[in-house]
């Protein structure tokens, strides 16, 4: 088991910045892949971008692409989005999402264990 919690979302103007983080407890962070997914109102739940357990590997959504950077620093058992030149359409629930596993992964269901999540508000 591992238990997830994310902070660091808040309100903020277009074209601004915000890091969120993600502390884990529970079993070794090292062994987890992790993601940070996304979910406006109306919306699915959408990747944001996925690291693998080392933190060599990175994956990111084609619309946060230049703009995020996904980081973990495994001595301190927390995973990092750091969201620059935010937008309007950043807007929704920010969630950091864990699972077992030597890769980076994608989709939702892959996932094993979530946080609470974070809000993040663009406005323009």
């Amino acid at each position: 088991q591992v238990q997830l919690v994310e902070s660091g979302g808040g309100l903020v103007q277009a074209g601004g910045s915000l890091r969120l983080s993600c502390a884990a407890s529970g079993r070794t962070f090292s062994s987890y892949a992790m993601g940070w997914f996304r979910q406006a109102p109306g919306k699915n739940r959408e990747l944001v971008a996925a690291i693998n357990r080392r933190g060599g590997v990175t994956y990111y959504a084609d619309s946060v692409k230049g703009r995020f950077t996904i980081s973990r620093d495994n001595a301190k058992n927390t995973q990092y989005l750091q969201m620059n030149s935010l937008k309007v359409e950043d807007t929704a629930v920010y969630y950091c999402a864990a699972r077992g596993g030597s890769s980076y992964y994608i989709a939702p269901g892959e996932y094993d264990y979530w946080g609470q999540g974070t809000q993040v508000t663009v406005s323009s």
